[in-house]
């Protein structure tokens, strides 16, 4: 049985370069699109998108190479390319009618949103983002004996071949280990949506890895390049994460503050996957930055 947001109405909808996505659709308003992370599916945000759907259509895709959404191989550097992937989301909404939409992001999902911010200012109305700082900053902070927290970034990083051969080869525990360690409360993903990730994430294991090989590669091309034009996201942007900055030595607002100057920066007590453990949290969050 396929678990679905209930009342969310499963669609599939074009993206970027003939691409098709996966996503659950509900409620009636202003348009907010919710992106997923990692090990996950649009799933993650089924208590947040309830709670939204009272007033805003809520529109939570999986992105390209996860979930039941098109897996194209990674052909070239563009394909799996942050920036290629916010075209999805811009080319889904509009597809739907939605020329401009707030944005929130988690994880990976949160990497989409913020190139989407950056390349498509005149379509993000506003931009929520959950856990992450921007790519280029990402590398820059990891350092030392600390950056074993991102192990799984520098493996995916690695040419195509060993890696892949490798995570395929225990799919359920390399998966199941983010699940396990990045949640405060073990309750956070309960076991039929847990299973539902694992399957997703075992068949995606080629795309997912190439998601994160774009982010050791063109994904950082892309961020230097606006860095040095001075770009900034031009939106309101809330920016919740966990106290990354005090774990490994950096001003985590600070680094937010260089791209966003209208900038909501917060902490949470919850764990990495916040929009399931605090969603009231987060919906309470999200509808802070819409009245921004």
């Amino acid at each position: 049985m396929t678990l679905t947001i209930p009342g969310f109405e499963q669609v599939r909808l074009p993206g970027a370069d003939g691409v098709e996505l996966a996503a659950a659709v509900g409620g009636s308003g202003s348009p907010v699109v919710l992106l997923h992370g990692f090990p996950q599916t649009h799933l993650m945000w089924r208590h947040v998108a309830e709670r939204l759907a009272d007033r805003h259509t809520v529109i939570c895709p999986d992105l390209r190479g996860y979930g039941a959404s098109d897996k194209p191989a990674a052909t070239d550097p563009d394909v799996y390319a942050k920036r290629t992937m916010a075209a999805d989301i811009v080319t889904l909404a509009a597809s739907l009618g939605h020329e401009r939409f707030a944005l929130v992001g988690h994880d990976r999902g949160a990497l989409v949103a913020f190139r989407a911010g950056l390349d498509h200012p005149e379509t993000i109305t506003h931009l929520g983002i959950l856990d992450i700082v921007p790519t280029l900053d990402m590398w820059n902070v990891l350092h030392g004996t600390s950056a074993a927290v991102g192990y799984h970034l520098y493996l995916m990083a690695q040419p195509p071949g060993l890696p892949e051969a490798m995570i395929a080869a225990s799919a359920d525990a390399f998966f199941g280990s983010f699940l396990d360690a990045w949640a405060n409360d073990p309750t956070t993903v309960p076991a039929d949506v847990r299973a539902a990730y694992l399957r997703a994430s075992a068949a995606a294991v080629t795309s997912i890895v190439a998601d994160y090989r774009a982010s050791a590669d063109i994904d950082v091309t892309h961020d230097q390049a606006d860095l040095e034009a001075g770009s900034q996201l031009a939106m309101p942007v809330t920016v919740i994460q966990q106290d990354w900055g005090a774990q490994l030595g950096f001003d985590a607002a600070g680094v937010w503050k260089a791209w966003a100057p209208d900038l909501d920066h917060r902490l949470t007590r919850a764990g990495h996957f916040m929009a399931e453990e605090a969603p009231d949290e987060i919906a309470a969050a999200i509808r802070d930055l819409l009245a921004r």
